[in-house]
């Protein structure tokens, strides 16, 4: 199973993770992956760093067989992950292999090795086939590229099991119109999963505004829990069932293959580092400001270019105060005021940030530590997120 972004067939522009991400957010979370397969395992390729973060784990082991990507660096980071997941019966499968002794160390743990024959000769594959059977009897070899009925007969006598290529059949294009979680509902979960404490009731209020969302987290739970007598069939079932973690894990998965779309990663990096710097800045001031009325503020400082829209629209959609929305509009009042102050420090405009900072009663030196710090939390935070997953 293969990512395509359009009716081209061919590789569209995007990362090896984000294609990932789209291919199983788009059939294991959307659509029923059992009617695509007819039952069987679907190949998905897998890269680094999706492994590493443990994705798959977030798919029931009979969904797929994990295809570890040709272009894996063998490393310590990878092994330990093949090893949890061969440890909790997910199928494995080497792509594109070429042997090397860097990888002999997975071997254990690898269910199929897959050889492009038009990369490596049958005649050597061959002899690596036999030579591992003798060692590890339940490995299956996998012939990539299969284009003719010779070729078919000279894998099978080499010793592969499985065969795969245009001999067998075309590729077969499957046109999914996606269900793309709003940005906006998004960005207001991660307010709400960033906080020490997650709020079920605040979260389940939120995905239950978003049809994508619902339809998303519903099929999820209920493709993890098949075992039961009785399906889960309530948002709060769901989240219960989920726990904080496994939440977290979800909704940061869902807007990393979807909100972000197409906009540079910095982009919602800075939303971060603002909501974490807006909110310290807010209890230097007098009167202070309330922590979660300042994180707010700062991470939707920058929601008109995330999704294309007037500032003014957008806010509108949000259960936001007088002051946040005329802080963001605006730039109106003390947080109006800070914002104006952020916005001067990343341009280097320091005659402004002299003058805001006088204006706020804040010592310029603590607003340069301030920045720093929240830099490295909004850098911590991301990839908390990705350890998470």
């Amino acid at each position: 199973m293969l990512f395509r972004d359009g009716p081209d067939n061919c590789f569209p522009d995007v990362e090896d993770e984000q294609a990932t991400n789209r291919l199983l957010a788009d059939n294991f979370f959307t659509s029923n992956a059992n009617h695509l397969t007819s039952g069987k395992k679907a190949f998905v390729n897998f890269p680094h760093n999706s492994l590493v973060q443990r994705i798959p784990l977030m798919f029931s082991k009979q969904s797929f067989v994990i295809e570890i990507l040709e272009s894996c660096k063998p490393d310590d980071e990878l092994l330990e992950a093949v090893i949890e997941l061969h440890q909790k019966g997910y199928t494995l499968a080497l792509d594109d292999f070429v042997p090397h002794t860097a990888w002999n160390r997975f071997l254990p743990y690898i269910h199929i090795i897959k050889f492009d024959i038009r990369a490596t000769p049958i005649a050597k594959a061959s002899f690596f086939i036999r030579h591992q059977k003798t060692k590890y009897s339940k490995m299956q070899f996998l012939a990539e590229k299969v284009e003719n009925h010779e070729e078919f007969i000279a894998a099978r006598e080499a010793g592969f099991d499985l065969f795969q290529g245009f001999f067998f059949s075309r590729p077969e294009m499957i046109q999914n119109k996606a269900l793309t979680p709003s940005a906006l509902t998004t960005l207001r979960l991660f307010q709400e999963i960033s906080q020490e404490d997650v709020n079920f009731k605040q979260v389940e209020s939120i995905i239950a505004t978003d049809v994508s969302l619902s339809y998303k987290l519903l099929r999820h739970v209920n493709n993890m829990t098949s075992s039961r007598s009785k399906p889960i069939t309530s948002f709060k079932q769901a989240l219960v069932y989920l726990g904080e973690e496994r939440l977290r894990r979800f909704i940061t998965f869902i807007a990393t293959s979807h909100a972000m779309e197409k906009k540079p990663a910095a982009l919602y990096s800075l939303s971060l580092q603002r909501a974490h710097l807006c909110e310290r800045l807010g209890k230097l001031v007098t009167p202070r400001i309330a922590g979660n009325q300042a994180f707010l503020t700062g991470l939707f400082s920058l929601l008109d270019s995330i999704l294309d829209k007037p500032i003014e629209e957008l806010i509108e959609q949000l259960p936001l105060s007088e002051e946040i929305k005329l802080a963001l509009v605006n730039q109106e009042g003390t947080l109006g005021q800070i914002l104006r102050l952020m916005e001067a420090y990343d341009a280097a405009e320091w005659d402004k940030v002299s003058q805001f900072c006088q204006e706020l009663v804040i010592n310029e030196s603590n607003v340069a530590d301030l920045y720093l710090e929240s830099v490295k939390w909004a850098t911590l935070f991301e990839k908390q997120q990705q350890q998470s997953y």
